[in-house]
């Protein structure tokens, strides 16, 4: 009896561990992008440079143990014809939803950010629409529309507000939008289901060479005309290494809990960073109308996530056991379903 106490003590300790380094993890990220974005010190104000930088990173760490050291294998089943049609267009909406979400950064701050990516269950919705992966129902459109008047409240209340950083900000959200519906495609219909290193492994190089050539085009003129950037490569390696830590920290939270569990503490994450970003950045001032709007906002989330949970459910019940795919997350999005958290 004292033995299965030890040991009941010792998993929740290691779980509430997990559930801590993934929120830990994914908010100091935010903030981390942001400081590395907008620090004189560092002088690095190249969003797609720093994305580009994230995947090949995330690249190198797959390939070496998988490839080079063979210490790791991927699930088998992918074919050329699934790459192409699958994993380019998740891994063009990857790159396309980190490129716009840090360029966000530039204009608006990290709060005004976060309260802006509550508006994606709407967006995702929408389009599951279109797809025809979702149904309309009066249920859905009333959470959809709490939704939105959260975050159009949350936008009236922002005191210094940049259309530019808002147009960024909608097409991050846009192509999480568009990525989670890929995936939901690339799951249901190609019938190939893979853990997140397997995901990072086929998705993160393609993501990079989507990156690369507007880079190419777009940020390297600049970097080489201004000259006067200064490339840490100790401060940029770690912030890689973030980013790939908290892909992995996500694979471990839903091991060894629950979906519920990730879109849980993604929630309590989101209010982490908004609350901690008007004590660390000079650009962030919180109002009233702000903090309420964007708690409407995340009660019309917390009724999607609940409604999504419950269909998820009556699924299983009705289907066989599957392993679960789990979808990476963005270093500049969060709150999306387990995605959120997830490739």
């Amino acid at each position: 009896m004292a033995d299965r106490s030890r040991k009941w003590l010792r998993e929740e300790f290691v779980t509430y561990a997990y559930i801590l380094l993934y929120i830990a993890l994914s908010s100091g990220q935010i903030f981390y992008n942001k400081w590395v974005l907008s620090s004189k010190e560092i002088n690095f104000p190249y969003p797609l440079g720093l994305t580009l930088l994230h995947m090949i990173f995330s690249s190198v760490l797959c390939i070496v143990p998988i490839k080079v050291l063979k210490i790791m294998k991927v699930e088998e089943g992918m074919t050329l014809d699934i790459y192409i049609s699958s994993v380019i267009p998740i891994g063009a909406m990857f790159a396309m939803t980190l490129w716009l979400g840090n360029t966000a950064y530039l204009y608006i701050s990290v709060a005004f950010a976060q309260m802006l990516k509550a508006i994606m269950p709407v967006a995702v919705f929408v389009l599951g629409v279109l797809a025809g992966l979702e149904v309309m129902s009066c249920k859905m459109l009333l959470i959809m529309s709490i939704i939105s008047f959260g975050v159009l409240v949350a936008s009236y209340g922002e005191i210094s507000i940049s259309w530019i950083g808002v147009v960024y900000q909608m097409g991050g959200v846009v192509g999480e939008a568009l990525r989670l519906i890929f995936v939901e495609i690339f799951v249901k219909r190609k019938g190939l289901k893979l853990n997140p290193i397997s995901m990072m492994y086929y998705v993160s190089p393609c993501s990079a060479i989507c990156l690369f050539v507007p880079w190419l085009f777009l940020e390297r003129p600049k970097m080489e005309a201004q000259g006067t950037w200064s490339f840490k490569p100790f401060v940029l390696c770690l912030n890689s290494l973030c980013t790939f830590a908290l892909n992995l920290s996500v694979f471990l939270v839903i091991s060894h809990t629950s979906a519920l569990t990730i879109r849980v503490a993604g929630v309590v994450k989101d209010w982490v960073v908004v609350l901690l970003s008007a004590l660390l950045f000079a650009d962030t001032k919180l109002t009233f109308i702000n903090l309420l709007g964007y708690a409407i906002a995340i009660a019309g989330v917390a009724a999607y996530n609940n409604y999504k949970l419950k269909k998820e459910a009556s699924r299983v019940t009705t289907d066989e056991p599957a392993t679960e795919s789990i979808p990476l997350v963005s270093t500049s999005t969060s709150n999306q379903e387990t995605r959120n958290t997830h490739f």
